[in-house]
């Protein structure tokens, strides 16, 4: 029913989005991109989800995890396939956890790993967005960017708060902040050092930064005149809309969300939605390697069971 409803809330999406745009000029727009952009935009893309598995593994190693490194390389790829490809299936943070899991590690802290790399990610897309909104200031409409300082202002601020949350024994008693206490105690365990906190979520920021660049070597491909600066702040809020697991794979809500914010300093929007599009299938295509690391993993699955 999940599945249905995700890929119900897709098609109405695109539906929505078809009305307002010429969808023959998305066609032509499409078959006149140039392929040596998109090509970089796939090394970048690649170099993202590599950074990102990296800082995984950074994490995972001071919660006394001693796997190599590309065990955490192939790990997310598969994540990322599972998450790109099958959304209605198995999720790609659950594909992690269960490897990890079979390999004898203790489920709670393979959770409280995974959740750290989420959260870390979340916090770095907050904090690049922003440097960004700061810094490129008028960019955009002034209420637009008041929002967005609101967003990633509140955001931070909430991170910030769970690291002071244990020192309230009063919030055990109720089930519902008893959670928050817990994971303020294991954050600050895992982040005594403040050091590393902030070098993880510098390592994400540049996660983030990769995939923008990327985003605006697909533009560059279409001649969207999309400037980098543009996507710098935009990009970012979209990102953040497309956590929110109501379509497949975040399909419809990024467009969505690209068009409406885009348009608001005047983009053709039929381009918009070629960019986006591109990069919807740009994410599948860097997501492959993913399918290969899993067909070599369950290969050994069954060579160790025999």
């Amino acid at each position: 029913m999940k599945t249905a409803l995700k890929l119900l809330i897709t098609v109405g999406i695109f539906y929505l989005l078809f009305q307002y745009v010429d969808f023959d000029h998305v066609l032509h727009v499409l078959a006149k991109s140039h392929g040596g952009w998109i090509a970089l935009a796939f090394v970048l893309q690649i170099a993202s989800t590599l950074l990102a598995a990296y800082r995984w593994r950074l994490i995972m190693r001071e919660l006394e995890f001693n796997e190599p490194v590309r065990f955490y390389v192939q790990s997310y790829f598969r994540g990322t396939f599972f998450n790109q490809v099958l959304p209605g299936s198995i999720g790609g943070d659950a594909v992690r956890a269960i490897e990890l899991v079979q390999k004898g590690y203790d489920k709670k802290e393979v959770l409280s790993g995974i959740l750290a790399d989420r959260v870390i990610g979340l916090v770095g897309l907050l904090v690049l967005n922003l440097i960004a909104n700061t810094l490129f200031y008028g960019t955009f409409p002034a209420w637009l960017h008041q929002l967005l300082y609101l967003i990633t202002l509140g955001g931070i601020g909430g991170f910030a708060l769970l690291f002071m949350m244990e020192r309230f024994s009063f919030l055990s008693r109720f089930s519902f902040s008893n959670l928050f206490v817990r994971l303020s105690r294991r954050f600050n365990r895992l982040y005594a050092d403040r050091v590393m906190l902030l070098r993880h979520i510098a390592i994400t920021v540049a996660v983030h930064l990769l995939t923008v660049l990327s985003i605006y070597m697909l533009s560059l491909s279409v001649d969207a005149h999309l400037s980098l600066t543009t996507l710098l702040v935009a990009i970012p809020p979209v990102f953040l809309l497309t956590i929110v697991p109501i379509s497949l794979a975040g399909w419809g809500v990024r467009e969505g969300g690209m068009v409406g914010i885009l348009l608001l300093i005047g983009a053709q929007k039929e381009i918009v939605l070629v960019v986006s599009v591109l990069y919807g299938l740009l994410l599948i295509l860097a997501s492959i390697p993913g399918a290969w690391f899993w067909n070599r993993y369950k290969i050994e699955q069954r060579r160790f069971k025999h």
